[in-house]
């Protein structure tokens, strides 16, 4: 069923999702996007680097936290507009249980041609990961 823009409010929440992030996740996501970049894979080399740990991708933290406006508006193709600044990073510890990103989501603006403003959430320990993170989404 469609998302309408008559019925929507500004303040409308997007139902949150926790997307769980492993080691073997990061993997799989690298032979995808061809990421192959050692801090998203060895730990020694993170570590050299200053990082806390072995970190996911910034473009997979992305993608992971508009799905909760792509689930919520029933078709990727809706969104229109996407950007996002990679505030902090995602550390993905290698014990067995890994990270979780936790993205919430509401409508802040009502915008013309039957498209809203989506702010979103994303934050990983208790630590905000994206900042400016901002959705616009053309409904039915």
């Amino acid at each position: 069923m469609a998302i309408n823009y008559d019925e929507v409010e500004v303040g409308t929440e997007l139902p949150a999702q926790s997307f769980p992030v492993t080691r073997a996740t990061l993997v799989r996501y690298a032979g995808a996007s061809g990421d192959f970049n050692p801090i998203h894979w060895n730990e020694k080399f993170a570590l050299e680097v200053g990082l806390p740990d072995v970190i996911a991708h910034g473009m997979f933290t992305m993608a992971e936290a508009i799905r909760v406006v792509t689930d919520w508006v029933g078709d990727p193709a809706a969104v229109v507009e996407y950007g996002v600044r990679f505030t902090r990073p995602v550390p993905v510890p290698n014990d067995g249980v890994g990270a979780v990103i936790e993205v919430s989501a509401k409508v802040a603006k009502k915008l013309e041609d039957r498209r809203v403003q989506v702010d979103l959430l994303a934050t990983s320990g208790g630590q905000k990961v994206l900042g400016m993170s901002r959705a616009v989404v053309r409904l039915a």
